[in-house]
């Protein structure tokens, strides 16, 4: 992939689409079918000279309950400026896009044979032709600079080293015996959403094959190694990375031992790309997350992202540059007080590149490596994925209008070019509510910032019942963006307000501001959310504040369980009802329960055993003597960040208090609602509860 310097020229020219509604056109406003059915864009890549644009599409078969991606291509260069052609074969599920570097093919992978496979096929279209046979699936790939090998990572056991096919036999093996039980010595018991069966997320290498072959064999690097790479439950190929000159990769990796539940420790480790010698860890020193390793064009800089505080999965992501002949690091950008989301590097080696959030916003900046200076490259909205080659920027952005769009711009002022439609272009006849973001003095008299979405309907000098969304994390955020499982636009499409805070814990408004919430879960965001609430109220008459009920997932779960007991007393009638998703009930128990240690210890300021009076504080099981207010519980079985029973014994909480409750539960869901009809049930259940409570 090349890279350009210059992208200033596309701050006027990538302003966002005008987000005025057509009120004539509109009849209805966004419903949860219409969200779980949207198609949806993702994966920009760009050929080397920036003239095809590849990108993957993802539909959904409703009824069959399943959704599967193609990959669709445009030639960015035509006169005709004809829409974007499906590439794939109609019938292929596929994901992962890479040009070859000459930009004549394009690699991905697919399922087709029935285990997870990389294929090639022209640029041009034609017939898709397997590269790989492993008999184990692939889990992402990087394809080396000079195009001739694969890195990729699949699951494999440790005591299997380098042989796929003992991992599938070992795999096949288990499978079939008679006995269920499992014994476990160590932690991970369970992951997110899956119980450790012994494997690891592990990188080979492999030389490609002649068109028209295959390969099965592939050198285990990193052996002595021993952890996830990438890591789970999220991790991707972007935590490897090839040396420019083939002989090396770096990966991020944190041991898998007894501590790893506890411990952010992820270093970068440089291995031989033919499997021989031992790792170099590279970030010793530092006992923090390092990830992001990303090579200068000669090979004698590693860029990377590292955080300072071990056991703070929270922590600011700064900017490094390690010289590898001498060993020292440095950051690059100490006074940009945003935590980088990746790193891209120009053509020149003079810019990074990343996104970060930002006010509200998740913007595109560019940072001078020399002297650390930032520029906002594209804003407005949620950049979500971008690329840079040849004249061409493509990146995709979403906001609280629209899922993610796909657009392209010419460096050279060239203007901006839409590839993709909006919400609204593949929903004529929907509505979207007008959004805008407030500010007011929180805590500390600290400036918080809100926002406030209109019903999809809205009318001058009416008022409306009012959803109040709590977000999670709690280190995350309310931003300009669109979610598709807390999408404020399906609340105003019931004909309702929409107000979200981002209470002090968020991310974007400096690293200080997302630590306040640390140790004080129960104390500084309710006094932002009660003032929050105050000052929309005040700010827009169009709320109905006597007739509104809270909601929040996760965190905001846990939100909802206090404001049950701390927020609502005979005098104030705050809320109507609550909605609590997968929330903590029982701070104590969910501090031995949950599988990421690490976070609970951090937030909590140590362990239940050390410091119980610290889970003690803020646990809402201490406060259901002064729970009134009619809730409607959801929880997965699933989630093993925050257990089903912190659900069930909510909802037994209520149930014996002789409260007004429901409860919704998954038994094939995670800590998210992910298949499509149960996404459509789940935004059934929720509006028919604020329905019963406040109308409309």
């Amino acid at each position: 992939m090349s890279l350009r310097h210059a992208v200033l020229p596309l701050l006027i020219a990538a302003a966002l689409p005008t987000l005025a509604i057509d009120a004539v056109a509109a009849t209805r406003g966004l419903q949860a079918r219409d969200l779980a059915t949207l198609d949806r864009v993702s994966s920009p890549i760009l050929s080397a000279d920036g003239r095809r644009l590849v990108f993957a599409k993802r539909v959904v078969d409703f009824a069959a309950n399943k959704s599967s991606s193609s990959l669709w291509i445009e030639d960015l260069f035509a006169r005709d400026a004809a829409p974007p052609k499906r590439l794939t074969p109609e019938g292929w599920n596929v994901n992962s896009p890479t040009f070859s570097a000459d930009g004549t093919s394009v690699y991905f992978l697919s399922s087709k044979s029935g285990t997870s496979q990389l294929y090639v096929m022209p640029a041009a279209g034609g017939t898709p032709k397997q590269v790989t046979a492993f008999p184990t699936d692939v889990g992402g790939y990087r394809l080396s600079p000079d195009g001739k090998r694969v890195a990729f990572n699949t699951e494999a056991f440790v005591d299997c080293a380098s042989d796929l096919a003992c991992n599938k036999k070992k795999t096949d093996e288990r499978g079939a015996r008679k006995t269920s039980g499992e014994i476990f010595d160590r932690m991970f018991i369970r992951h997110w959403d899956a119980w450790n069966d012994g494997r690891l997320n592990r990188v080979f290498v492999a030389t490609l094959p002649a068109p028209g072959k295959q390969v099965s064999t592939a050198t285990l690097v990193g052996a002595d190694v021993i952890g996830d790479a990438p890591s789970r439950p999220f991790g991707d190929s972007s935590e490897y990375a090839w040396a420019p000159d083939g002989r090396s990769l770096v990966l991020s990796v944190r041991k898998a031992d007894g501590q790893e539940p506890a411990s952010t420790n992820f270093d970068l480790y440089r291995v031989a790309a033919d499997g021989t010698g031992t790792a170099s860890n590279l970030t010793a020193a530092n006992s923090a997350w390092d990830k992001g390793a990303t090579f200068s064009a000669d090979g004698n800089t590693l860029y990377y992202l590292a955080m300072k505080r071990p056991g703070f999965e929270a922590d600011r992501f700064a900017l490094m540059a390690l010289d590898l002949s001498s060993g020292h690091a440095r950051e690059i950008a100490p006074g940009w007080d945003r935590s980088a989301d990746g790193i891209t590097l120009s053509a020149d080696g003079k810019t990074i590149y990343t996104t970060a959030q930002d006010m509200g916003e998740h913007p595109l900046f560019a940072i001078d490596i020399a002297d650390g200076s930032v520029r906002k490259v594209i804003g407005e909205g949620s950049v979500s994925a971008f690329e840079i080659a040849g004249p061409t920027l493509a990146f995709s952005r979403n906001s609280l209008t629209s899922g993610d769009q796909l657009f392209t711009g010419g460096i050279d002022g060239a203007p901006v070019r839409t590839i993709t439609p909006s919400a609204g272009d593949m929903l004529k006849d929907v509505g979207f509510g007008a959004f805008e973001q407030f500010s007011f003095k929180g805590w500390n008299n600290d400036t918080v910032h809100g926002y406030v979405v209109k019903p999809w309907n809205y009318e001058e000098g009416k008022k409306y019942p009012v959803a109040f969304l709590i977000h999670g994390g709690p280190q995350g955020s309310f931003s300009n963006g669109w979610s598709y499982r807390w999408n404020p636009q399906t609340y105003a499409g019931q004909g309702y307000a929409v107000v979200m805070i981002d209470f002090h814990g968020s991310t974007g408004y400096g690293q200080a501001f997302t630590d306040a919430i640390s140790q004080h879960w129960g104390d500084r965001p309710l006094e932002d959310l009660k003032k929050g609430w105050a000052a929309a109220q005040q700010k827009y008459a169009f709320l109905d504040g006597g007739n509104a009920c809270a909601l929040g997932a996760s965190y905001g779960g846990f939100m909802v369980n206090w404001i049950a007991g701390n927020w609502h007393t005979p005098q104030s009638g705050a809320w109507k009802c609550l909605v609590n998703h997968d929330g903590v009930f029982d701070q104590r128990a969910m501090g031995y329960a949950t599988e990421e240690l690490w976070f609970t210890e951090w937030e909590q300021g140590g362990t239940p055993y050390d410091v119980p009076r610290n889970y003690e504080k803020f646990n809402p099981v201490n406060h259901v003597r002064n729970w009134r207010t009619p809730m409607l519980v959801v929880h997965g079985q699933q989630d093993f960040r925050i257990p089903a029973e912190q659900g069930i014994a909510t909802f037994t909480a209520l149930q014996r208090r002789g409260i007004e409750s429901k409860f919704l539960y998954f038994p094939d869901e995670n800590h998210w609602v992910l298949k499509p009809q149960n996404s459509v049930q789940w935004h059934d259940t929720v509006n028919g509860w604020l329905k019963q409570h406040l109308g409309q």
